[in-house]
């Protein structure tokens, strides 16, 4: 039997599948603790997320109303992801949890962390918020920012190899589907990527998304996420990082673009157009004048995300070049800046900026 060339695009297809995973790699490498990030750390961390992750009020809730049998608490809209003062928040609370107990299985907290996801991550529970997504005029719906969470969620119960994390994400597979079909068709008709500093920033959505479908080896969803990530942005020069930040700000839309594109292009490339994008970088740690203010708050968690977008950027960059050392100078010092700023007692940020922590090492 004669052997069968591979067509080109399925070359191009194991191409790009190399060159994806050692991304993969290099951001499981990039996401391993930093070297002060020790269990008491996240043990104070872990005990934020489990304050909140069942604390139903308060709560602010997006949610789009078809009729009176709308009217029901959050609980029963929601039934997973319910608390932490909003959905997105308790979706990445459980993030951070799954996180946490893979982490430090042995820890005292890694019990309670898994009780809290066990009760939640059900196949009941998923169903009906497949159902509460799926519902007429939820089109928008937690886009991108919350459905790039619960990617980033199943991205790791996919790693954690682990018979009950195997459990949670077969049951959460459901919604995982819903939102990648969710995305799939809203992308190709975003004619231009949304440019804030708060939830609805498509570059942060894309580089959570991407992660996600590299992990999962969904080939069709990360080839679209990686052609509208050039579509938006590989043309950019000169961003104006100087006007950074706006008051309310938890992202900085430069480095979420480039933290967005070094996951898409080789080295060089990146090289080449970080260059033009962001030809000097010079920031300092935001300060929070009022902590009981939600929308004030968001300051702090611009300086960890800043922080984390900064070590992406520099593992793309060579270890020849001179920008590395000042950068992550830059990103220890917006790091500790952004630690120092969470208060467990202010609920105002407790019920989110763990995760940020967290991620930010």
């Amino acid at each position: 039997m004669e052997s069968r060339q591979p067509l080109r695009s399925e070359v191009a297809y194991i191409m790009m599948r190399a060159f994806a995973l050692t991304l993969v790699f290099a951001c499981i490498a990039m996401s391993a603790p930093a070297p002060d990030f020790d269990q008491q750390q996240a043990e104070r961390f872990a005990a934020l997320a489990l304050d909140c992750v069942h604390k139903e009020y308060p709560n602010k809730i997006a949610h789009a109303m078809n009729s009176d049998a709308d009217l029901k608490p959050p609980r029963e809209l929601t039934p997973a992801f319910y608390g932490c003062y909003d959905w997105h928040s308790s979706v990445h609370g459980h993030w951070l949890l799954v996180r946490l107990a893979r982490l430090f299985p042995q820890a005292p907290f890694a019990a309670k962390a898994r009780a809290a996801v066990a009760h939640d991550l059900t196949q009941a529970n998923i169903a009906a918020e497949v159902k509460y997504l799926s519902a007429e005029g939820r089109n928008s719906f937690e886009r991108p920012y919350g459905l790039a969470w619960l990617l980033r969620l199943a991205a790791e119960l996919r790693e954690w190899d682990d018979p009950q994390a195997r459990q949670w994400a077969a049951a959460l597979r459901p919604l995982e589907s819903a939102v990648v079909a969710r995305v799939s068709g809203w992308l190709p008709k975003l004619s231009h990527p949304i440019r804030t500093g708060e939830h609805n920033n498509t570059a942060f959505g894309l580089a959570l998304m991407l992660d996600y479908a590299r992990i999962a080896d969904n080939r069709e969803f990360a080839m679209l996420l990686e052609s509208r990530t050039r579509d938006y942005y590989a043309k950019d020069r000169a961003c104006p990082i100087n006007y950074e930040p706006s008051g309310e700000d938890f992202l900085s839309p430069c480095l979420a673009e480039a933290d967005t594109m070094r996951r898409v292009m080789a080295p060089a490339e990146f090289r080449t157009w970080f260059d033009a994008f962001l030809p000097k970088i010079e920031l300092e740690p935001t300060r929070v004048i009022d902590v009981t203010d939600g929308k004030l708050y968001h300051l702090a968690g611009l300086n960890l995300s800043r922080a984390w977008m900064l070590k992406g950027i520099v593992s793309r960059l060579p270890a020849s070049d001179a920008r590395r050392n000042t950068l992550l100078e830059l990103a220890h010092r917006l790091r500790q800046a952004g630690l120092e700023s969470i208060k467990g007692e202010h609920y105002e940020g407790g019920h989110w900026l763990g995760t940020f922590a967290v991620y930010a090492d």
